[in-house]
């Protein structure tokens, strides 16, 4: 291989490896204004959009622990890649996809896992991280909160016994 394939190959396995996630996309028919409007948009996610050859990132799939992939490199292809929320990033993307009608999702991985254009489209109609920590939050807290409030009608209860007992030895 030459000298600078061999550097295009190291910055593609850079933009992969040790990545969260990796998501290709055919980007077929966007223009250059386009691309940068997503690779924007998709920075504030912690993500990033890179055009990749297929023959060069057929061979970092084949280098790394991406298998999977290699049926989805046909065609046009973009990676969007990155360590940030992988919900945010979807939801980017199928919105930028709605206004555009581009890029078309072709395959992913999510730690390991590999992701359909469907699956993709499942993690963008997630709820946010922290409404999904709040639930987790309210979760573990509702038997407590539940305990808490048990107790408290037990010693209220027994206010009302010693009330009641109080009373009576009033008006005896």
């Amino acid at each position: 291989m030459r000298p600078e394939k061999h550097t295009m190959v190291e910055e593609i396995r850079q933009k992969v490896d040790g990545k969260v996630f990796v998501i290709l996309a055919d980007f077929n028919g966007l223009n250059v204004q386009k691309t940068a409007d997503l690779r924007d948009r998709l920075r504030g996610a912690d993500a990033e959009y890179t055009v990749v050859k297929n023959r060069l990132m057929n061979r970092v799939v084949q280098e790394s622990e991406l298998t999977g992939l290699e049926d989805a490199l046909k065609g046009p292809t973009a990676i969007v890649s990155g360590n940030g929320d992988v919900v945010e990033t979807a939801k980017i993307l199928k919105a930028f996809i709605k206004e555009n009608k581009k890029p078309i999702i072709k395959l992913g991985t999510f730690s390991g896992a590999i992701l359909s254009a469907e699956d993709v489209e499942k993690l963008a109609s997630m709820p946010p991280r922290e409404e999904l920590l709040g639930r987790l939050v309210g979760t573990i807290a509702a038997p407590m909160t539940q305990l808490v409030g048990v107790m408290n009608q037990k010693v209220c209860s027994l206010l009302y016994v010693l009330q009641a007992v109080k009373d009576k030895k009033e008006q005896a």
